[in-house]
């Protein structure tokens, strides 16, 4: 990824700002168990579980923060005319990765707006955005109260499984109205079912609305950080992988399709 302005100076300074007060031993130790929390645990990530105490939030921004960033970079540039956006808005957007891969990928000079209701994560997407250079800032809202600048694109990368039931079945019409008026919505998840029982729901909408889902699946040079962790912490993020939805009213509904893994785009 060295080829994207910004982010090798991006990982340097997560490794210099989340191994400052902890060794790598204690942020290997605490990524098992964030691991955890996210499969077997997954209860507590309404509680904010997935951010508590120092050594879990440096294991998210030096290995989750880096993967998030790469997939969603992956995505918004296999997917025709995504990477045609203006202003981005990044719904829990934890350290800032999604929206600074899609506003980093885009052919114009795209702003960001983080929102995410930890105070930590919407200082760290501050951080992000500064050092890749892009206009953006970052709020301590609930998403599911969050405004959508007209025609902007929205991102909710690992976001929506987190959501409680009440504030997913709002969300989603709201996002099939903002593409409805002309924005973007693209929704990134797992692909482990378990993680979103919800997604059949979901992908049956959107692309009952006109939008497309797929399967994604590609094998990436990981930071050396990242791929210190993977292997410290039992993990194998050699092949990386997620599915998304994506729904453009900028240029008028896409024609009503799903892809699936190993279709035109899904590697690279």
């Amino acid at each position: 990824m060295a080829d994207v302005p910004g982010f090798t100076e991006w990982m340097s300074f997560l490794e210099a700002r989340h191994l400052a007060d902890l060794t790598f031993q204690e942020v290997s130790r605490s990524l098992r168990a964030l691991s955890s929390t996210y499969v077997e645990r997954r209860s507590g990530l309404r509680e904010g579980a997935a951010l508590s105490g120092a050594g879990k939030r440096a294991a998210f921004a030096l290995f989750y923060g880096p993967l998030h960033f790469l997939l969603v970079r992956h995505i918004v540039l296999a997917i025709p005319d995504v990477t045609r956006v203006e202003g981005v808005v990044d719904l829990g957007c934890g350290t800032g990765a999604a929206g600074a891969a899609w506003a980093t990928s885009s052919s114009r000079a795209a702003t960001v707006l983080g929102v995410d209701r930890h105070p930590w994560a919407a200082e760290e997407a501050r951080e992000t955005y500064r050092i890749f250079g892009l206009r953006g800032r970052a709020r301590i809202e609930d998403l599911s109260k969050a405004v959508f600048p007209a025609r902007s694109a929205v991102v909710a990368a690992f976001t929506v499984n987190e959501l409680n039931d009440a504030a997913r079945d709002r969300l989603l019409p709201r996002l099939l109205a903002h593409a409805e008026h002309g924005g973007r919505v693209l929704v990134v998840e797992p692909l482990a079912g378990f993680v979103a029982p919800w997604w059949a729901r979901w992908r049956e909408t959107i692309v009952g609305a006109g939008g497309r889902a797929d399967e994604w699946r590609f094998r990436s040079e990981l930071p050396a950080i990242v791929s210190k962790l993977d292997h410290a912490a039992g993990l194998d993020h050699r092949e990386l992988t997620a599915r998304s939805l994506w729904l453009d009213g900028v240029s008028g509904l896409s024609p009503r399709r799903t892809t699936r893994a190993g279709d035109r785009g899904s590697r690279c």
